[in-house]
């Protein structure tokens, strides 16, 4: 049937119901008049986060002098912003799940009828193309890419609806997994202000030879010597391949590699590349002071470079999963920017000879051991958090698409 979705509860059978949406709204006209609430009740709409206090959210208030003629919003009031999004050219419309506000005229404000369970409209609207399909046809867009809509009329398109309960019950369980990419969210932000602080912590600063922090067991001064006395350049020439080939690129920030395919024809000039080895610190000298430093891993062997991403060998007294930590401090950031003279963008190439007068320090071999297994303990947790709040995104996309009728 082609007003039933893909995937249903038990229990929910038949067809769901086309209706205009003013049958499940009604516009609310009940404005501020009394100035029950002021400046610090002021909401707005966030594509991301729903109906949220403008303060907390942004920081400030934009309202004007009065707020006497601001329309109120209740608990489980609907609104619909008539500001245009990337991803929705007609607005948004979101339910307020939080305390009670006002909004400027700028926002249509709706109570829901006994036969729409308020966070379901939300539910509804959130993806996106069901979203602008239902607008378009009932919006004009001004000259300035406002919207020319009234609040009545934006209840005028058809929506396909299924009973109150089984409404409830959709938006139950899509509120469950919600709850779920927030705690991910949280949590791949908890774990990397936690990086943040252990990098401060675990390394010596302000002159010293010892960090605030440091594993039971481990005493001493760290040692201090030149870059150049702990790494060694790594070359391994090959002939420019003409029939296509995987190359390396380093994110700027620190942020690591990336792979390309170089198509045939569209290779280098030159006539030889290099090949890149696993456990290397390589750098991009066209863009070491925007950051874009890395160490290769095993995936990232036998991909080629140009001589402008020189590779670097470690010596046995200095671990490449200690470096890879080192490479984030602000100094060395810093200190590659100095190296890197001229304009801006391609004109400032990194000096070799400078970078390797860096004075890093370090521990004992076993010391870098522990903390570099710390960090990329550390790190395999942001990169879980990130990989399971994106796959619960994908999940809420999937649900959004077929737990509706395709025609809704």
């Amino acid at each position: 049937m082609a007003n039933t979705p893909n995937v249903r509860f038990k229990g929910f059978s038949g067809e769901w119901e086309e209706r205009r949406l003013s049958e499940y709204l009604t516009v609310s006209t009940e404005k501020n008049k009394e100035n029950i609430f002021d400046k610090t009740d002021v909401l707005s709409v966030s594509g991301d986060h729903g109906v949220v206090n403008q303060i907390e959210f942004q920081g400030r208030s934009f309202a004007g002098v009065s707020v006497s003629n601001y329309g109120v919003v209740h608990t489980g009031d609907v609104v619909y912003t008539k500001s245009p999004l990337r991803s929705n050219p007609y607005g948004i419309i979101k339910t307020n799940k939080g305390n009670s506000g006002i909004v400027s005229t700028l926002y249509a404000v709706y109570r829901p009828k006994e036969n729409a369970f308020a966070d379901f409209i939300q539910t509804y609207f959130e993806h996106h193309s069901r979203m602008n399909n239902y607008m378009q046809p009932l919006v004009n867009k001004g000259a300035k890419n406002d919207m020319k809509v009234s609040s009545e009329n934006a209840l005028k398109g058809i929506v396909v609806f299924p009973k109150y309960e089984e409404q409830k019950k959709i938006s139950a369980f899509l509120a469950y997994i919600e709850h779920f990419i927030t705690l991910h969210q949280r949590k791949y932000a908890e774990t990397k202000e936690l990086k943040k602080y252990m990098l401060q912590k675990m390394f010596p600063k302000n002159g010293r030879r010892i960090p605030e922090l440091r594993f039971a067991g481990f005493t001493g001064d760290w040692e201090q010597r030149k870059l150049g006395e702990l790494v060694e350049k790594y070359e391994d020439p090959v002939e420019t391949p003409h029939d296509g080939y995987e190359r390396l690129g380093i994110r700027s920030h620190a942020k690591g590699t990336f792979h390309s395919y170089v198509e045939a024809g569209k290779e280098l000039e030159a006539a030889k590349m290099h090949r890149v080895a696993a456990d290397k610190f390589i750098v991009n000298i066209t863009f070491a002071w925007e950051h874009a430093v890395a160490i290769t891993d095993d995936e990232d062997a036998g991909l080629l470079v140009s001589h402008r991403f020189p590779q670097f060998s470690f010596h046995e007294n200095l671990s490449s999963h200690f470096f890879k930590y080192v490479m984030l401090d602000r100094k060395f950031r810093e200190h590659l920017e100095l190296s890197s003279p001229g304009g801006a963008g391609r004109n400032r190439v990194l000096k070799i000879g400078d970078m390797l007068k860096y004075n890093i320090l370090f521990p004992s071999i076993s010391e870098q051991a522990k903390i570099g297994g710390y960090f990329d303990e550390i790190d395999r947790l942001i990169t879980l958090c990130q990989r399971r709040h994106d796959q619960l995104k994908e999940v809420k996309k999937f649900m959004l698409q077929n737990m509706f009728p395709q025609k809704g």
